[in-house]
């Protein structure tokens, strides 16, 4: 698979760029869900700035993706947690 050269529009400004051709549907599908984030905020917030909105939106992102990390943390935590109490119960029945 080769590169392809797509130009994405965020905050109506257009963007350049060359990404791989299996990334191109995600990376068009995150311009989408950005634009969709900005009109949120300047309807929401009756922003007009557009570095405001892309700040609100750069801030909701961070905020969402350490959420997802302690989420999966604590998800890992817990199938650490059952793999020992397996171990520790395999152990037992082999003594």
């Amino acid at each position: 698979m080769g590169e392809l050269s797509i130009k994405i529009r965020i905050a109506e400004r257009e963007y350049p760029m060359r990404v791989k051709e299996e990334e191109e549907e995600r990376i068009r599908v995150v311009g989408k869900i950005l634009n969709e984030r900005i009109r949120f905020f300047k309807d929401q917030f009756n922003l007009q700035d557009k570095q405001d909105l892309l700040a609100m939106v750069a801030f909701e992102t961070m905020v969402e993706k350490l959420k997802q990390e302690e989420e999966k943390e604590s998800h890992v935590a817990a199938v650490d947690q059952h793999l020992n109490n397996l171990d520790d119960l395999l152990s037992s029945a082999t003594k």
